[in-house]
């Protein structure tokens, strides 16, 4: 039986993300993940070792997908992580109280091969700690697996194979339901191409650093003009990016919003 033709464009827009890892061997295990759905683009944050991607145990998990862990890239800081993307989406057992919305990994998967202008991170966390809040406030979504509540412990590679896993689906399925003219072209893996989708955004979804500047403009206006003591700041902050992370932004929004915030600014001061 002949599988549907894949839809590649997501293939060449998911990011993924390992934040403080502390195995080698769970580096390659989730390149070999990463690999066996058709996946590439993997991004180390920080590790916690030195020679991380050349590391014996990383090449010995990989298991043939060294390519991936050839072609991976260690960067100090998250910013440098998520330069070019726009939707960020961190992957986390634990449910925070100010996280941003909580989806399933097969409402993210729908999402992302629906919406070809989302260049897309999946983030995890450190095996033991994993990720800070700061991080997950930052993001899009929060993902959950809904693994058994009684033991819901997952290896990190275990994880991202969930992830990939469900990504590849969804880009299946899409394939399957296109429509028979939609053109579609081969990607180095032999996969399918860019299958015709009503992306429903308007406008161009604005990235993580232009959201990051727009969250830091905000939280000086509003110190500025007295509604937020930044000695005592309380939750207003977090509770704000958890609302804004519900409009998925974009980034004439963004820039909307900090019109807003330098009129504020403005009128407060003409005022005094």
């Amino acid at each position: 039986m002949n599988l549907p033709e894949i839809n590649t464009s997501l293939f060449k827009r998911l990011r993924f993300i390992l934040v403080e890892t502390s195995r080698a061997g769970n580096i390659g295990a989730v390149a070999r993940a990463m690999k066996t759905m058709g996946f590439s683009e993997l991004v180390l944050v920080s590790p916690r070792f030195d020679g991380a991607l050349q590391d014996a145990e990383a090449v010995a998990f990989a298991s043939g997908a060294g390519d991936i862990l050839a072609g991976a890239r260690v960067v100090a800081t998250m910013a440098e992580a998520l330069e070019g993307i726009n939707f960020a989406a961190a992957v986390s057992a634990r449910l925070r109280e100010f996280s941003p919305p909580v989806l399933t990994p097969r409402e993210v998967a729908a999402q992302l091969v629906a919406h070809e202008e989302l260049h897309a991170a999946l983030i995890f966390g450190n095996e033991r700690f994993g990720l800070p809040n700061q991080i997950v406030e930052q993001c899009n979504v929060l993902i959950n697996i809904p693994a058994n509540p009684d033991y819901s412990s997952l290896n990190l590679s275990q994880a991202a194979q969930v992830l990939a896993y469900e990504c590849r689906m969804a880009a299946l399925e899409l394939a399957a339901t296109a429509p028979v003219t939609t053109q579609v072209a081969a990607d180095s893996a032999g996969n399918a191409g860019n299958a015709g989708v009503d992306i429903g955004f308007h406008g161009v979804a604005a990235n993580v650093e232009q959201i990051d500047g727009m969250y830091a403009h905000l939280e000086q206006s509003l110190i500025d003009i007295g509604f937020l003591d930044a000695g005592n700041p309380r939750k207003l902050m977090p509770r704000l990016k958890r609302m804004f992370a519900r409009a998925q932004l974009e980034q004439e929004e963004v820039n909307i919003l900090r019109g807003i915030a330098r009129q504020m600014v403005a009128r407060r001061k003409a005022g005094d």
